[in-house]
């Protein structure tokens, strides 16, 4: 089984034991937070899709780290105009485990 999630703008599909790196939200690590924007669910060729998000659907996560990405080095210059800037950026992130997805519409799914 699979869902398609929303969080921190941006769209993950997420299965059972998956790790990903999601936009920093407000969470201690370790602690079991609960993603309730689903967008899709599917298992298999059953697909059940929300308009937009999916009632009483939600996915279990746990949270691994906290931390920040690589620095991006961001230059820019305009040739003949003696002109240079450099800038570097580092992005926030939280590292969370999928542990499970919840089931109340999946049996909807399998009917």
């Amino acid at each position: 089984m699979y869902a398609v999630i929303k969080t921190g703008g941006k769209q993950y599909r997420v299965a059972a034991g998956e790790k990903l790196k999601i936009e920093q939200i407000p969470a201690e690590v370790g602690a079991e937070i609960t993603l309730d924007q689903i967008l899709m669910l599917g298992e298999g060729e059953a697909v059940k899709i929300g308009a937009p998000l999916l009632a009483g659907a939600s996915v279990k996560a746990t949270v691994l780290t906290q931390g920040r990405h690589d620095k991006i080095r961001i230059f820019k210059m305009r040739r003949r105009k003696h002109y240079q800037k450099h800038q570097g950026h580092r992005q926030n992130y939280t590292e969370i485990r999928i542990d499970a997805i919840a089931d109340a519409v999946a049996s909807q799914i399998a009917a």
